[in-house]
């Protein structure tokens, strides 16, 4: 039997505990050995790794804080390393704790993880090869979470989703769907920090386009999950959107695992 109010407690004692904040640090710069020179893949051990995709951003490296801006590693590695200490508080999935992998989506490595991480996809092109591929690991059970993107990203979105899936209907969910249920129960999907940024909306894509059917994929759009996970133990994020950032992933998960 699930114990949500057991759960919640754990959650909101976890994120407050640690709620500390980094003095000097500014939001979006990364410490020593954080971002990109984080990278250190794992081989498979059967144990649940998180999964980032890395992809070649459309109009090539920016500046951000005065470091390389790649979009795909934004909240690298401080968010899956947080989320994945929480998952392991919380629930019975035992995951790789020391962060998580970095694949592109044509590594036939991919196939090894149930569920994987893109973020920034406004900026996202995919080659006729990684279409395909997400194509293959989304139809043989898959599932992708897309997150942190505003706007008029959604364009790019639906554009690089359709070389995906020609046929794909995105879906706006509402709490009834059984992904918002799958481990806590979230009655009112959580917004975002900014109000400038636009309703935060969940829309998903079905199997088949059906959606009695399976999820194939979330995309958290005017939001940004990750960066709830990557601050949480900072100060600079509330702790009740930490709270409901980390519900989300963690329903994220389970669904997952278990569809």
């Amino acid at each position: 039997m699930r114990r949500f109010v057991a759960a919640g407690a754990a959650l909101a004692a976890l994120t407050a505990l640690a709620a500390a904040p980094l003095g000097a640090q500014r939001v979006g710069a990364p410490a020593p050995g954080e971002g990109v020179d984080a990278v250190h893949n794992v081989p498979y051990d059967g144990r649940f790794t998180f999964a980032r995709i890395r992809f070649d951003p459309m109009g090539g490296e920016s500046d951000f804080f005065g470091r390389r801006d790649l979009k795909w590693d934004h909240d690298f590695p401080r968010a899956e390393r947080n989320f994945m200490r929480i998952l392991r508080e919380l629930s019975t999935v035992r995951p790789y704790m020391d962060g998580g992998n970095v694949l592109e989506l044509d590594d036939p490595e991919l196939f090894k993880y149930p569920l994987v991480y893109m973020c920034e996809p406004g900026f996202w092109a995919p080659t006729d090869a990684e279409a395909a591929a997400l194509r293959a690991y989304l139809q043989k059970g898959g599932f992708i979470i897309f997150d942190d993107f505003f706007g008029a990203h959604w364009y790019n979105f639906e554009t690089q989703i359709r070389k995906v899936l020609p046929q794909a209907r995105f879906v706006p969910l509402d709490p009834s769907h059984p992904i918002f249920d799958s481990f806590f129960r979230i009655e009112a999907l959580p917004g975002n920090d900014d109000g400038r940024r636009g309703q935060a909306q969940f829309v998903g894509v079905f199997e088949d386009n059906d959606p009695t059917k399976r999820l194939l994929m979330i995309a958290n759009y005017n939001n940004d999950v990750g960066e709830s996970w990557e601050w949480s133990d900072t100060g600079v994020i509330p702790v009740e959107l930490s709270n409901e950032a980390y519900k989300l992933g963690v329903n994220y998960v389970v669904y997952a695992m278990t569809h």
